[in-house]
Order: C-alpha cells, then structure tokens, then sequence
C-alpha cells in the first residue's frame, strides 16, 4: 500500500513539473492581461498599508516588470552602459546576474523588457535591440542575435522596449526600418525562421499580443503609426490600421506603449497625449478590423488598462505628470467616471480588485472594481528608490505584491488571515 501512495506521490510530482514546464510565464501575466489570481488576498489593508517581506536596493536600474518562476524572481536592468538580467529567490538574495546586452542610455535609461519565461529559458531583449536567450537556472546565455543590427532596425526616442512573444518553436521582435517590420527566429537557437515586409517606419514601444479566434491564430501590435495583425506561421501582415488620424491636430506623437487588450473578438487601443482610444471589430478569419467605437478621454500613456466584466479601467494623460483614473463601458465606448486620484499611473487587478500605482509619487491604492465609484478602499506610498517616476508596472504572485522603482525592489504580503 505504502509503495503505491509512493509511486502515486512520484508520479503527480512529475506530472506537475511537466506542466510547469509547459507554462509561460511573461508581461503582464496570462494573456498580457494584467489579471492575476486574487484568491486569498485581503479586501482591506492596514493603515500603514500590508507588511514589507523584503526589499533590495542598489539592483540594476529598471521600469519593467519581474516574471517569477521556479521559485526564483527574474529582473532586467540598467548598469553603466550593459542591459542585466538578474535572478533573486524568494526572499529577495541575488542568485546570479548576467549582462546579456547594451543598454539605452539616453531619453530615460533604465531596462523596459520583462523576461518571457519557458521551459527553464529566458528570452530577454536589451535596449539596442539585441535578443538573447539565457538558462534560468544559472543565467548562461545559450544563444544570442543583433536583431536591430543584422535587420537595420529602427529606434523611438527611448530606444527600444519590446517584451518577447513565444508561440510554438518562434520567438517574436519587431524591428521596424527598411527590411522588416517583424522577425519570427527558433526559440531553440536564434536562427531565422521569417521576416515579414517592410513597412518603412519604426517600431512603437509595445509587447505584442497573441490573439486566437475559430481556431485562428494571428499577432497584434503597434508600429509607430499603425496597428497590425501578422500571420505567425509566415510572418504576412494580413491587416494594417492607420492610427494617425485619432491624435488630436497638430500633435505627433506616437509613444505608444500599451499592449493591445482582446476580448470577445474585439481589440482595444489607447495610447497617451490626448490620442482616441479605439476599439475594432475583428473579423471572423482576422483577415480585417473595423472600428466599433472611439473614446476621447481613456488615453494611457503606458500603464495599460484592466478589463473586468463590462468596463474597462486605466488612466488618463492630462499631461507627462499627471492624469485622471476612468472607466469606460466596454459595449458602447461610454465613459462612466473620470476622478482625480494623485496622479495616473500603472494598473493591474487580483479578483475584483484594480491595484494602481501613481506614477508620480509613489503611492499604491487598492480599489473596488466598480463602475458605480471610484473609491480609494487602502494606500499606501513607496519610500525606496532613486528619484524618479514610479513607472514599473506591479506583479501579483501567491499572495505577494511586487512593487519596483528605479533600483529598489519591494515584496509586500496582501494575503488575508
């Protein structure tokens, strides 16, 4: 009997670290969504807000985000002139670091990719535009590409801030510039699998998304002045949508930073400087899109917006330092609220919590997803960090919030008693 509860026990471990293996751990979570598991967590904090596990300091400069896996937290960052990727365990002890790149090193220089996490391989790229593979046990570099050099990429005015999509045996880089837009290369060695068409302009500052409908697969992102969909066997762009006439007259910017959110066969859009949200229809191949409807006042700069139920949530861009918290009708494009909160800022959700960090001075609120108010339930302000803006966004992960500004990494207990 004891054998056979033992060989049970042998075989349900495996089975489990097979599908962790399977598991792809990346921004913004499952489906870059911003949605991560709220069972357990407190609906109300301290005064002083929850309990501080952990923290480190003097880490590499970053306003990404962690991936956590295999009972280790991954970080990319900043120091002198090198992109670094560091592994800390679970009480915040640096495991190993490993410089896999170069770094941006004008227009606010610190790292702005979150590593993609799977099968005990992280895929990383730095500021230039290199893309590197590393092993996430002891961070050797098994192989890495000068994408933006081999493919004479093009560069924002913050260089380069692209967070790896995998699908399959592809790894995903949008190059811009005059030989492509994006490159598909073997996740297991680098090399070259496609290279889709030019479409002569740059990149944007966004993470693509994976999108699947009828048992359809197609790729969405930003360039800096479309929204495309591309075919991820052959790397056709089936579809582009010209962005540029919903920026308001005379403004040309196009800083987009946010990840497409999809749900339910639509796609919605928003980026900053009074630029129109957009939601599009998809087609029922993917083939096209075709605009249901548009919203003037959600425009986030690049803290992403949340969805839960009906209503989507995120912040406004008043200016670079401050903005409002909205909530949009999902059906109708109605906006339902529009309130002054600090100021705008990153936004994720646990449960039918929105948990939002000001940008500006560091505060966090915890509020009830609603579209009835806009009520601030708990906050509480981050000390630690260099001077900057408090642009990382949070990560939810077994009952522990993770918070980051400039070179300081915070773990904060949320779970309830």
């Amino acid at each position: 009997m004891m054998m056979k509860k033992s060989l049970l026990s042998t075989l349900l471990f495996i089975l489990l670290s097979l599908i962790g293996y399977s598991q792809v751990y990346q921004w913004r979570g499952e489906g870059r969504k911003g949605i991560y598991d709220g069972t357990g967590l407190m609906n109300e904090w301290p005064e002083s807000g929850p309990k501080m596990l952990w923290s480190k300091i003097d880490l590499p400069t970053g306003y990404s985000s962690p991936s956590i896996a295999y009972e280790t937290i991954f970080l990319t960052g900043v120091r002198d002139e090198s992109d670094v990727l560091t592994a800390l365990d679970m009480m915040g002890n640096i495991k190993w670091q490993t410089t896999f790149g170069r770094a941006w090193v004008r227009n606010y220089p610190a790292s702005r990719c979150t590593p993609t996490i799977d099968d005990h391989k992280l895929y990383v790229t730095s500021g230039m535009g290199e893309i590197a593979c590393l092993d996430a046990d002891n961070g050797h570099i098994i192989w890495k590409v000068d994408a933006h050099g081999i493919y004479e990429g093009q560069f924002g005015m913050f260089g380069l801030n692209e967070s790896p999509l995998l699908l399959g045996d592809k790894v995903f880089y949008t190059t811009g510039g005059e030989k492509t837009m994006m490159i598909a290369l073997n996740k297991q060695n680098g090399e070259l699998i496609w290279a889709s068409e030019s479409m002569h302009e740059a990149p944007a500052f966004v993470s693509p998304l994976l999108i699947e409908k009828n048992g359809i697969q197609i790729i969405t992102t930003l360039t800096k002045n479309h929204i495309i969909g591309v075919n991820p066997d052959n790397g056709k762009i089936v579809w582009k949508f010209d962005y540029r006439p919903y920026a308001p007259s005379g403004r040309t910017y196009d800083n987009h930073a946010n990840t497409p959110l999809y749900e339910d066969g639509s796609l919605f859009i928003t980026s900053g400087y009074n630029r129109k949200a957009v939601k599009l229809k998809l087609a029922d191949d993917l083939a096209s899109v075709s605009v249901e409807w548009t919203n003037e006042v959600l425009d986030s700069q690049h803290g992403s917006v949340i969805k839960i139920g009906n209503y989507i949530y995120g912040s406004s861009w008043d200016n670079n330092t401050s903005g409002k918290w909205i909530c949009v009708n999902w059906t109708t494009g109605e906006t339902v609220y529009e309130e002054m909160w600090m100021s705008k800022g990153p936004i994720i959700a646990a449960g039918d919590y929105l948990y939002i960090y000001d940008e500006k001075y560091g505060n966090v609120g915890l509020v009830k997803a609603s579209p009835e108010s806009f009520k601030i339930i708990s906050s509480f302000q981050v000390t630690l960090g260099k001077k900057g803006p408090f642009w990382p966004h949070p990560v939810i992960d077994k009952g522990i919030l993770y918070l980051r500004h400039e070179d300081a990494f915070m773990a904060y207990s949320i779970k309830s008693e």
